[in-house]
């Protein structure tokens, strides 16, 4: 059998854009045979792959991953052309093995710029580290016949808190979020999980930008005073009670964008933060750190608001 070199291997994948394990098989079937090699991937649609990978993708779903003991969680979304698709066995089998291979091997960003940070899509996969992450993409790509790629990913680690994940039904929406307590037991005990879950289907349900008023840029802020100033002197209000109106207003604003300042959803005569403190007694002061909520399709619209 002729000898199957590593250069060998890449002049392969850079002719179809197939795995690098895929382009292997195949030349060992091959004898060694470029020509052949390629023929035995178009056989099994493996070479289409990287023509697919111009195609829009704007289906997917919203996967979660939460370490046993609560402290690391995974949100990733991953994303496909259709919703037949993202519904199949294999496209959930690959969003659950992204988000498990995250929570280990911690990559920084998707890809990298200039080779800055940790790239995911680089990182052999944990599962089988004969391949990287790009070619079980690759590979999916082929085997479902449409493109594939990741979105966007977050990865919370807590030091000595809690992390909660939220997936709604469908997994076209998912929260990831990260609580602590002034209790050193309060971790495993029910009332702190459930007031975990609590919170992150608060975050599904209402989208809030901010934990706390604290929170909110202050750009935003000053920009919704104008345009509430703006709407009281359309309304023929006296300038001299301008400020005292704008500062009503604001608390409506607040209400929308803060998570602490919002009608609990299950419970709307309390607020977020006096559910928390209603927990006291059973789980300590509780400290929301960090969340996340992600929506399929909404990578663009989360990039503007952050800028």
């Amino acid at each position: 059998m002729a000898e199957i070199t590593a250069q060998l291997v890449k002049e392969l994948r850079d002719r179809t854009g197939a795995g690098m394990m895929e382009c292997k098989s195949a030349l060992k079937e091959a004898n060694g045979d470029l020509s052949e090699a390629e023929v035995v991937l178009r056989k099994k649609g493996i070479a289409s792959a990287s023509k697919k990978s111009a195609r829009t993708t704007k289906q997917g779903k919203i996967e979660a991953f939460v370490s046993q003991d609560a402290s690391l969680g995974v949100l990733v979304e991953v994303n496909c052309e259709s919703d037949f698709v993202a519904r199949t066995d294999d496209f959930t089998e690959l969003c659950r093995d992204l988000a498990a291979h995250i929570a280990e091997a911690n990559p920084e960003v998707v890809r990298a710029a200039d080779g800055a940070g940790a790239e995911l899509m680089s990182q052999k996969f944990v599962k089988d580290p004969a391949v990287t992450i790009e070619d079980v993409i690759k590979a999916r790509i082929a085997k479902l016949g449409e493109n594939i790629s990741i979105a966007r990913f977050a990865r919370f680690a807590s030091a000595g808190g809690r992390v909660e994940s939220y997936i709604h039904s469908g997994a076209q929406l998912g929260v990831l979020v990260e609580l602590s307590s002034s209790k050193a037991d309060a971790n495993g005990a029910s009332e702190f999980v459930d007031l975990g879950k609590d919170v992150a289907m608060q975050i599904a349900a209402t989208d809030p930008q901010s934990i706390g008023r604290s929170d909110v840029p202050a750009h935003l802020v000053e920009k919704e005073k104008e345009i509430q100033k703006d709407r009281a002197r359309q309304e023929g209000k006296p300038e001299k009670i301008l400020d005292k109106i704008i500062e009503g207003r604001m608390g409506k604003f607040y209400e929308e964008v803060c998570l602490l300042e919002q009608p609990f959803i299950k419970e709307n005569s309390m607020k977020v933060e006096e559910l928390i403190k209603s927990k006291a007694g059973a789980v300590g002061s509780v400290t929301i750190a960090r969340f996340v909520r992600f929506k399929v399709g909404d990578t663009q619209a989360a990039e503007a608001a952050a800028e």
